[in-house]
């Protein structure tokens, strides 16, 4: 259970830093809006969920 805690967060972060360098050159629906629930939210956790298969697939 330990593991899974310190991939999940890596995976998080890793993501997260991906998406909001590429942020910028993402089209306008693929853009996060802040307080708002849209596409960019789904297209971070697609990227942190390839992050965290790559972690998986890594170990």
């Amino acid at each position: 259970m330990k593991y899974t805690f310190w991939r999940s967060l890596i995976a998080v972060v890793v993501g997260n830093a991906v998406y909001f360098t590429l942020d910028r050159f993402l089209p306008p629906a693929a853009q996060h809006q802040p307080f708002q629930l849209d596409w960019g939210l789904a297209v971070d956790a697609w990227i942190c969920l390839v992050c965290y298969g790559l972690i998986r697939l890594i170990q």
